[in-house]
């Protein structure tokens, strides 16, 4: 017999990633902190039986737009218990985590300093709200001079020093901006000790300005600064050009470049319509024309090119989904899988909030508004992993589901906040943000026309307390915390 628990979870498939652990044992915490891992009996507050289900870790996403309250309870129930926005950031990152704090998160939460929030800072004047994901400051993504680039590093700097996790750069919304910007950017994080999170610059299949040579700046950046370099959505930037990309990343691993990557288990992504590359000259590269464009409130295709032009041209910000790949034709399929299953692909889900009315959801609700709509990703990436790569389709087993879901993502952290050596792990002393669930039941369930939380997520602890019980949701549960960079971490 050990010492006495807040919770143990008894009788589960414990799988901790980094030893190996794959058995039966129970897990047991007090004050958000593991404290048993064990197959003895541990006397506690609260004793869970965990029979027939998985004890993992809490799932890590690194790509999340959706910090809102809402979002965040949607991604909880997919077994995330800690979401970050790493690839647009925020600016300034104090207030936006003060905000998050003030409304209470169930899981924990994080920003890099946004490059581009950055940027329109200085081309507009003004400060970009809370809810923005891609800035509308004209001139923004244009080349800048020497001493407007000092500028923008300055305050990326500032931004790291305020406890930014690492620099999101959305390079593909600004491709006109030179390679010595971002070489100088890439400069920085290794000066700071962090990563940098990218949207590589292209998306398309033709040279020049393919999907591959956007990798590629990723790499030869990592190569010529030492700085650790994470691509973001690996599936949707790299598209028919997955097996090259997929070749290039494999060789730069194997000659120990710090280059990561991500993807998320759908052909379809979500964007604004104006985004550079869904100009109507890009579209042929990428294989597609306008019928692959949806529009997200109106839930149909783009009618035509002449609606498509307009829309570019009066709203460029109209969601959208753009079905970048067929997930039922076989060549499409490898593509995707291509990226998925590279070995150390992190998953993680570009989610972004519910919006209802062109406006995205940032009260108190639960569960979604009646018509609020949003990308399926963001409320069922983690689980359609377990339903479809590894129930489904046999691809990924259950243990490495896990490990792309939470070590992978926790390593990739680890350059730029302390506070990812104790997630992503189920030890002793690391963090009790834990998930259980049951194997044959954990799966998606929303579609592109309906908004559905997972199903099959028991119980979700973060910080040692339950955001989800015996599938609930525990809605007055708000235990996340700011999951802070270098600086101040």
């Amino acid at each position: 017999m050990t010492g006495r628990a807040d919770v143990a979870l008894v009788g589960g498939r414990v799988i901790d990633p980094e030893t190996g652990l794959d058995d039966i044992r129970t897990v047991a915490f007090t004050g958000g902190e593991i404290t048993h891992v064990t197959t003895e009996f541990v006397a506690a507050e609260k004793v869970i039986d965990a029979t027939g289900l998985v004890v993992a870790p809490g799932f890590i996403d690194l790509h999340s737009h959706a910090q809102s309250l809402i979002g965040a309870r949607l991604q909880a129930l997919d077994g995330v218990t800690s979401a970050l926005d790493l690839e647009a950031g925020r600016w300034p990152v104090g207030p936006a985590i003060r905000a998050a704090e003030d409304q209470g998160r169930p899981i924990n939460f994080g920003f890099s300093a946004g490059w581009a929030h950055v940027r329109a800072t200085i081309a507009g004047g003004a400060k970009i709200g809370p809810d923005v994901i891609l800035p509308a400051a004209p001139g923004w993504d244009q080349p800048w001079s020497s001493r407007q680039v000092a500028d923008v590093l300055d305050m990326l700097a500032e931004e790291l020093a305020a406890g930014a996790v690492g620099i999101g750069v959305l390079l593909g919304y600004a491709p006109g901006v030179t390679r010595a910007e971002y070489l100088e950017v890439a400069q920085l994080a290794t000066e700071f000790g962090v990563g940098t999170f990218t949207h590589a610059r292209f998306l398309s299949g033709a040279e020049p300005g393919s999907s591959l040579e956007g990798v590629l700046e990723v790499i030869a950046a990592s190569a010529a600064t030492g700085a650790p370099m994470h691509l973001c959505h690996l599936n949707s930037t790299s598209g028919r050009q997955a097996p090259q990309v997929a070749s290039a990343l494999t060789t730069a691993a194997g000659q120990g470049l710090p280059v990561t990557g991500e993807a998320y288990p759908y052909g379809s992504g979500a964007t604004e319509i104006g985004a550079a590359f869904l100009s109507p000259e890009n579209l042929p590269r990428l294989g597609i024309d306008h019928t692959a464009v949806h529009l997200l409130a109106a839930g149909r295709p783009v009618r035509d090119p002449a609606e498509y032009d307009e829309l570019r041209a009066t709203r460029p910000d109209t969601d959208v989904i753009v079905a970048f790949l067929d997930e039922s034709d076989p060549d499409d399929l490898a593509a995707l899988l291509g990226t998925l299953l590279l070995p150390d692909t992190a998953i993680a889900s570009d989610a972004f909030t519910p919006y209802l009315d062109a406006s995205p959801v940032t009260a108190d609700l639960w569960p979604s508004p009646p018509g609020a709509v949003t990308h399926p990703r963001s409320a069922g990436c983690f689980a359609k992993v377990f339903r479809w790569l590894v129930r489904d389709l046999g691809v990924v087993t259950l243990p490495d589901a896990v490990r792309r879901c939470t070590l992978i993502p926790a390593q990739v952290l680890a350059a730029s906040t302390p506070q990812a050596r104790r997630k992503g792990r189920l030890q002793t002393g690391c963090d009790a943000d834990v998930v259980v669930f049951d194997p044959a039941r954990f799966g998606d369930v929303a579609t592109y026309e309906q908004l559905e939380p997972s199903r099959g997520m028991v119980h979700v602890f973060v910080d040692g307390v339950p955001v989800v019980r015996d599938g609930e949701l525990v809605l007055d549960a708000r235990p996340g915390r700011p999951i802070l960079g270098a600086g101040l971490g």
